[in-house]
């Protein structure tokens, strides 16, 4: 049926080295387990719309469900060897060497960790503004300087400004489609910052969102052994976020790295069988790519009819400007039991908005349109407060 839905040895200088990134490493992951432990999730009125946190609404593929159910009854085992399996499978269709793609739950982790390999206090941190925050708070750990560079005026990330933000780089992050905006940064830009860098530092590129795009992807970079890490995840348009299965893929002296923080490096074979049984399914990204987009431009043309700015987007969010402090639409669309995305500090007007279903975004439509023209309440209970995470030191982490 039609889908339309991852030494000890030298000197003690070296050890000393390799401890203190351990310990560092340790307390981040702590942190953010105990962020997932403590996320303030209110139970939701029954029909809500949630558009918050660039999910997918259609979970996970009918294979990869199935594929899950099989391996439940062999979860007593580590499995390794479905790990190998799931790096075959897609090195073989992307024409990469195993060596070259390590495997973590999700590409967050593997991009704390590129922040915590290649940044310090004398090495900046590079990012757009608005962009996604996850790399800079990982600098919090690293001590790294964090140069925010705006996005230009066709929403892509501003190549020569961040080379000119800091001659002393040691991580460059570009996020393509770009979250939140969903808006592309070329191959050709990419290209370009890679020989403009500074010497030694590493160019980190998420591809999150790529298979809603019509992009180019950065791996063929990965294949000329350029300084460069690409991240994928199967949280997005393969509909896995809660089931958690990512990679970091670059040289392997780069990504060789990234595994002093990543502990044995085990993960969890119900994830690797679901991954390797969507990479199998020969029709699911373009099934899904065309609808996302399918609902997204109807969005877009009912958000042209009644006159209201956003962003135009390749990806499965969009941001929309509510021309109206943020806070103050989320609550509002919060009271219509709607629950957008966040906003960012440089964009106060503008929220975030996931695509749907398209039940979901006509319902969203109908929320907004009413909170636009002043209906703030319906007969629901008192609002829900926003889904969020927060760490321990009452700071927001972004969901997505």
């Amino acid at each position: 049926m039609s889908e339309t839905n991852s030494i000890l040895k030298g000197s003690r200088r070296t050890f000393l080295q390799l401890s203190a990134a351990a310990t560092a490493a340790m307390a981040f992951r702590i942190a953010t387990e105990a962020t997932l432990a403590a996320e303030d999730r209110n139970v939701m009125h029954p029909g809500a719309v949630v558009i918050d946190a660039n999910e997918n609404p259609l979970g996970p593929c009918d294979a990869a469900r199935k594929a899950i159910v099989d391996m439940a009854s062999q979860g007593g085992r580590y499995s390794y060897w479905l790990k190998e399996e799931f790096v075959k499978t897609f090195t073989e269709m992307e024409g990469l060497k195993p060596e070259y793609v390590r495997v973590f739950p999700g590409s967050s982790e593997p991009l704390h960790f590129s922040v915590l390999t290649f940044t310090s206090p004398t090495r900046s941190y590079v990012t757009a503004d608005p962009g996604y925050e996850a790399g800079m708070k990982a600098t919090k750990s690293s001590g790294a300087r964090i140069a925010k560079t705006p996005l230009t005026k066709s929403y892509a990330h501003d190549i020569k400004a961040m080379i000119a933000a800091a001659p002393d780089a040691g991580l460059f992050y570009i996020c393509t489609p770009n979250n939140p905006t969903g808006t592309m940064t070329s191959h050709s830009d990419i290209e370009q910052l890679l020989a403009a860098k500074p010497k030694g530092s590493v160019v980190v590129v998420d591809e999150a969102y790529i298979h809603f795009s019509d992009g180019t992807s950065a791996l063929d970079l990965v294949k000329a052994d350029q300084d460069v890490i690409v991240l994928r995840t199967f949280s997005k348009i393969y509909g896995m976020a809660g089931i958690r299965c990512g990679m970091a893929i670059g040289r392997p002296d780069l990504v060789s790295k990234l595994e002093s923080f990543s502990g044995w490096g085990a993960m969890p074979i119900t994830a690797m069988a679901a991954a390797t049984a969507s990479l199998k399914h020969e029709h699911l990204v373009s099934e899904r790519k065309q609808l996302n987009a399918a609902i997204r431009q109807k969005t877009f043309d009912w958000l042209d009819r009644q006159g209201y700015s956003y962003v135009p987007s390749q990806s499965n969010c969009f941001m929309l400007d509510a021309k109206r402090p943020a806070k103050e639409m989320i609550d509002a669309m919060a009271a219509k039991n709607v629950y957008i995305g966040r906003s960012w500090p440089v964009w106060p007007t503008h929220v975030r908005i996931t695509v749907g279903t398209q039940l979901e975004m006509d319902k969203f439509q109908e929320a907004f349109q009413a909170v636009m023209k002043g209906q703030t309440t319906n007969s629901l209970a008192t609002p829900l407060k926003t889904r969020r995470r927060s760490y321990p030191d009452g700071q927001s982490w972004p969901s997505a």
